[in-house]
C-alpha cells in the first residue's frame, strides 16, 4: 500500500474583522498570518446573521446584509490571490451559542433564501443539506456563560469539529466521543478570531498554543475539492504546535 504524505495543510474555522464583531484582526492579515505558517489555504467562517455578527449589518436590507457578510471572505481571497495562499468561503450559523461550520452554498443561494433566517435550526439545516451543503457541528461540548445548555444535533450534520484549538481538552475529547458514538464524519479547526495573536490568547486562556485543520496528500483547490475529500478519507486532522 502507498504510503501518502499528508503536506498540504487547512485551516476550516477562522474569523475575521469587522464581520465577526468578536474578531480582531482584518482578513488580509489573517491570510497573511497562515501564508507564515505553512497553510496552503484557509475558509473564513465568520459569524452569519444569527449570530455574532457586526451589528452594522443587521441595519442593510437583506441582500446587502449578505454582501456585507461575503465582504469578509472577498477582501481575504484578494489578499491570498496576491500571497499565493487559497481562500474559500464558508459560513458559522448560531443558535444560542449552539454553531455549525457550514459549506458548500454560495453567496446567490443565500441571497435567495431569506427564509432561513425565521426557520426552526434543524428544519434550516435539513434544507441547507438537501442543497448541497456540507455542515459541521462545531465544539459541541463548549461551555460559556452565554450557553444556556449543550445541545447536540447529530441527525441534522454530516460531522463534527473534534479539535477547536480554542477549546480545553475536554471539550475536544468529547466532541471525539460523540462524533464516533453517532458515526459521524470528523474534522478539526482553530477557531482563530486574532491570527498571529491567537497564541497569546491561548497562553492567556491556558490551553495549548497550537493551530489545527485538515492535511491532505494533494492539494485543494475548491470548496467541493475539500467536501468531497473529507467524505471519501482523503483529508485527516493535523496540528501545528508554536514552541
Amino acid at each position: 500500500m502507498e504510503l501518502k504524505e499528508y503536506r498540504y495543510k487547512y485551516e476550516t474555522h477562522c474569523h475575521t474583522a469587522p464581520v465577526s464583531k468578536c474578531a480582531k484582526a482584518l482578513p488580509e492579515d489573517t491570510v497573511r498570518f497562515y501564508h507564515s505558517m505553512g497553510y496552503d489555504g484557509i475558509f473564513i467562517t465568520n459569524h452569519f446573521l444569527d449570530g455574532n455578527i457586526n451589528p452594522e449589518a443587521r441595519r442593510l436590507p437583506y441582500e446587502e446584509q449578505i454582501d456585507y457578510y461575503f465582504s469578509g471572505f472577498e477582501q481575504g481571497a484578494r489578499e491570498g490571490e496576491r500571497i499565493g495562499l487559497k481562500v474559500f468561503p464558508g459560513v458559522e450559523l448560531s443558535y444560542y451559542g449552539t454553531d455549525f461550520l457550514v459549506y458548500g452554498l454560495d453567496q446567490a443561494w443565500y441571497k435567495a433564501h431569506p427564509e432561513i433566517l425565521e426557520m426552526e435550526k434543524t428544519q434550516e439545516l435539513q434544507m441547507m443539506m438537501e442543497e448541497g451543503a456540507f455542515i459541521i457541528q462545531a465544539h459541541p461540548y463548549r461551555e460559556a456563560d452565554y450557553i444556556n445548555h449543550i445541545r447536540l444535533f447529530p441527525r441534522s450534520v454530516h460531522g463534527v469539529e473534534i479539535i477547536n484549538s480554542c477549546q480545553p481538552q475536554l471539550v475536544n475529547d468529547m466532541a471525539a466521543h460523540y462524533a464516533r458514538q453517532y458515526g459521524l464524519l470528523e474534522t478539526c479547526g482553530s477557531d482563530n478570531h486574532w491570527a498571529a495573536g491567537v497564541f497569546a490568547r491561548l497562553k492567556e486562556k491556558g490551553v495549548k498554543q497550537e493551530l489545527a485543520g485538515m492535511c491532505s496528500a494533494e492539494p485543494v483547490n475548491s470548496v467541493e475539492d475539500f467536501i468531497r475529500m473529507v467524505k471519501t478519507g482523503q483529508m485527516m486532522p493535523c496540528k501545528v504546535t508554536i514552541q
